[in-house]
């Protein structure tokens, strides 16, 4: 039996009728994640700049989203056969021999950086902590 619904029916309160020519599910999240993928296309890490507003109190708010690799806290050698794949972030700030990871894929926060110019790496790496893509974001919180 085929799935169908109406396109006319209208849903109680104020959510949106769905229309024919929205973006579907699909379109705007990717695949599904319960099924397996036979041929993932190469994953990509975008980095947007931090948002304006808050830079001036000196907090710093970065979001970024993955391509074809979701961002989860799942490690280890056994996580790699994870299809579609998973994976992390790592986060380097101002050339620091350490970094810190984001397994959230929500807005990376920063505080407590000095007036002045900053730079941050995020790299988009696999369950073993090899990396896959790198950004790096460059901004002046003022004076």
């Amino acid at each position: 039996m085929d799935a169908s619904f109406d396109t006319d029916a209208r849903p109680a309160g104020n959510v949106p009728s769905v229309t024919l020519d929205a973006a579907t599910a699909r379109d705007v999240r990717g695949p599904s994640a319960l099924l397996a993928l036979d041929d993932e296309p190469p994953p990509r890490l975008i980095v947007d700049p931090p948002l304006a507003g808050p830079l001036p109190a000196g907090k710093v708010f970065i979001q970024y989203r993955t391509e074809n690799l979701r961002v989860l806290p799942v490690f280890g050698a056994g996580a790699l056969d994870v299809s579609p794949r998973a994976g992390h972030v790592h986060v380097t700030v101002d050339d620091a021999t350490w970094h810190f990871i984001d397994a959230s894929g929500e807005t990376v926060v920063l505080v407590g950086l000095a007036p002045g110019p900053h730079r941050v790496l995020f790299e988009l790496a696999d369950p073993i902590h090899r990396v896959i893509d790198r950004q790096t974001v460059r901004f002046t919180i003022p004076e």
